[in-house]
């Protein structure tokens, strides 16, 4: 399995921290997000990681000349903005001759279990999967609603007026054919760009684990305080499989 750990953000709601720091490295508990996202890849079976990032690149190389987890890793430097779906669109050649391949928001902590993830998505044929949860604001998410075999049939980023509360997860397993939906351009988003017009086909799958955006300082806070008891289904899954 590979996957595309999207890092290329800015941090601009995390600033100060992001002064110094790109938001990838952000600790929680001392511990860098990048860190526990490739220990979460690695424990589900992720063998590539390529990481995307635009903000103290040499941060983020030095923190990856010590890593000594399993999975191997490739940085790639954006010198200018591609959007999330840009960047993945640039660097297809990733997948070389796999069908399909993880996209992975970094600026999400979570303990979701990807390999079950990756199991539904060859359980079906359409050509992508979309993680999703539960969220209590749905008016300030990208909300999916599904049909009865969970395929996707309708997406909206940010409806005054949502349709359900399964949010986009920013997690996502791509097949090769997905690349051709991704439109040319400088910069390009999944949600703005792509999503609408692959309606009927993607299937979601609901993640039940923990999962929390990072991207400002109240969410930042509230990891530090529910980590300590979330981090050990990492290793549980893990172990388990």
């Amino acid at each position: 399995m590979k996957a595309m750990l999207l890092a290329g953000g800015r941090g601009e709601r995390l600033r100060p921290i992001t002064d110094a720091l790109p938001k990838c490295l952000v600790p929680i508990n001392g511990e860098p997000l990048l860190g526990i996202w490739l220990d979460l890849c690695a424990r589900h079976g992720v063998s590539d990681v390529l990481v995307n990032v635009s903000q103290h690149v040499a941060l983020v190389r030095k923190f990856l000349d010590h890593y000594r987890g399993p999975a191997q890793v490739t940085l790639v430097e954006e010198r200018a903005p591609r959007g999330n779906a840009g960047t993945v669109r640039d660097h297809r050649h990733f997948l070389n001759g796999d069908d399909s391949v993880f996209v992975l928001y970094s600026d999400n902590l979570t303990t979701a279990n990807l390999r079950e993830l990756w199991r539904f998505h060859h359980s079906h044929t359409d050509l992508v999967t979309m993680g999703v949860f539960e969220t209590a604001y749905p008016r300030m998410a990208g909300i999916v609603t599904l049909d009865a075999d969970d395929r996707v049939v309708d997406f909206a980023e940010k409806p005054a007026a949502p349709a359900s509360n399964l949010a986009n997860a920013g997690i996502y397993v791509l097949r090769r054919d997905a690349f051709e939906c991704i439109p040319d351009g400088e910069i390009v988003d999944f949600a703005q760009d792509v999503f609408p017009h692959c309606l009927g086909r993607m299937r979601a799958f609901e993640i039940r684990d923990y999962l929390l955006d990072i991207g400002h300082p109240a969410a930042l806070a509230r990891a530090e305080e529910e980590w300590p008891v979330q981090r050990p289904a990492i290793d549980a899954h893990g172990a388990a499989r």
